[in-house]
């Protein structure tokens, strides 16, 4: 396991230090979303960030690549292949008192092996015209009759829709989801197909009512000119478990790489993406919320309403994928 002592304060704002290395990240999101994060990086330490954008299969490449590997970290999204990462074996435990204090103990991995950096919410999207304020508020709801014919979602194998049904197995329990499963299937409008914005799609063309979705996609859908008028259609209802527990949240990541060259940069990169300041900037790249409570959410995510976050551990959530898939299959819940 990696020590490491809490860097000062000042070591994240001196222009120049005394020795300046290189971090090689392979990231699943895009260099876009990625660029003001390294060039904060860059600016605060005079390390060099180097990232690789994978579009998929980055677990995959790594255990090919085994110790060749230049990779020293992983950027990713969804706690299901941060957990996979860790189970392949080509991730490694850190120890860090300034990412223990900046990223809640729920969005971390007890061994140290990822830490959370933004959370997006799954939640509903609603037309604004045909569905009322509070008329929904769990995600149980979803099984009930009312709904029969009005609902679009993605489909059930993808890992966003895995993901909130690990959480409903860990709230309710397995013979609970599944009869959940069956209850959403029989209300769906349509077969699952498409993505989360297509889905929001098929509410603004009257096509269903409500859509189960990320909560970072209304921003994306807003900034684009043709999807905007789709995004203007609905609204975003934050639904909780029947327990109480607030809403599913779902994480980006980061996690060192087994065998990273470069240790020391990596961790000082770690560090700083769990500082409030890169929180903030990155947060308001991709629409998210920020890990650390110590940072805020941008003016736009802000206004689409109080998050009330589920902090049901993330780890024991994904330990359910496995049981999570059988369920969906069993059910045959794109068929």
């Amino acid at each position: 396991m990696l020590r490491h002592a809490i860097l000062a304060t000042t070591a994240l704002t001196v222009a120049a230090p005394v020795f300046a290395g290189e971090v090689n990240v392979y990231s699943y999101r895009q260099p876009e979303l990625i660029q003001p994060l390294v060039d904060g990086f860059e600016a605060a330490t005079g390390h060099t960030a180097n990232v690789v954008f994978i579009d998929k299969g980055i677990t995959e490449r790594l255990v090919a690549e085994g110790p060749r590997s230049p990779a020293d970290l992983l950027f990713t999204v969804d706690i299901s292949r941060l957990a996979e990462a860790k189970e392949a074996g080509v991730t490694q435990a850190v120890s860090s008192d300034v990412l223990e204090a900046n990223i809640p103990d729920a969005l971390r991995d007890d061994e140290g092996h990822w830490f959370g950096l933004t959370t997006r919410a799954r939640i509903v999207y609603a037309s604004k015209d045909r569905v009322a304020p509070g008329e929904i508020t769990t995600y149980e709801q979803l099984a009930d009759p009312i709904w029969s014919g009005r609902i679009c979602t993605r489909s059930g194998t993808h890992v966003y829709t895995i993901g909130l049904v690990s959480a409903m197995i860990e709230h309710n329990g397995a013979e609970a989801t599944k009869t959940w499963l069956e209850g959403l299937k029989a209300n769906l409008a349509k077969s699952p197909e498409g993505n989360d914005r297509a889905q929001v799609k098929s509410i603004w063309a009257g096509e269903c009512d409500i859509s189960l979705g990320n909560t970072y996609y209304m921003g994306a859908m807003l900034a684009d000119e043709e999807q905007s008028e789709w995004a203007n259609a609905v609204r975003i209802d934050f639904p909780s478990f029947a327990d109480g527990q607030g809403s599913h949240v779902n994480i980006s990541g980061v996690a060192m790489v087994n065998g990273a060259a470069n240790e020391a940069e990596a961790l000082a990169f770690m560090e700083y993406l769990s500082s409030p300041e890169a929180q903030e900037i990155y947060a308001n790249v991709v629409h998210e919320y920020p890990a650390s409570p110590d940072a805020s959410p941008s003016d736009l995510v802000a206004g689409w309403g109080a998050l009330e976050a589920d902090t049901t551990d993330l780890t024991a959530i994904a330990s359910h994928r496995a049981e999570a898939l059988r369920l969906v299959e069993e059910v045959d819940f794109d068929g």
